[in-house]
């Protein structure tokens, strides 16, 4: 059922606390933390707390929660000092599109130029 946790899902491992991540923003609906493998200096995930398994389902079922997590992503930029310069959000929907953790998530990317095709 999409909103439950997934016993098979990384994010939700996090979002547990059974996986250690480092976390640089939290809200009782989401949470932020570092990728492990970044592709700019800054790369950080926002996810929802909840289990959807990709932006599409979890726009569909909460679109308000969708909308929190840009407005997180936008918080996340501000407090990693990248708004002025620029960045990249970006929400990757099914494997071909190159989605590995199946639970939504936007990454932030900054603190460099970005080149197109990053992600």
């Amino acid at each position: 059922m999409s909103g439950e946790p997934q016993s098979d899902c990384l994010f939700c491992k996090i979002v547990a606390g059974e996986i250690p991540a480092t976390v640089v923003r939290q809200n009782e609906r989401t949470i932020a933390f570092r990728d492990i493998s970044p592709q700019a200096p800054t790369h950080v995930l926002v996810i929802p707390r909840a289990h959807y398994p990709n932006a599409a389902a979890l726009a569909a079922a909460e679109p308000a929660l969708a909308a929190e997590l840009l407005v997180e992503a936008g918080e996340v930029a501000a407090d990693e000092k990248i708004d002025g310069a620029g960045y990249r959000l970006i929400f990757n929907t099914g494997a071909g599109a190159g989605q590995t953790v199946f639970h939504a998530h936007v990454h932030v990317l900054g603190g460099t130029p970005l080149r197109e095709g990053l992600v």
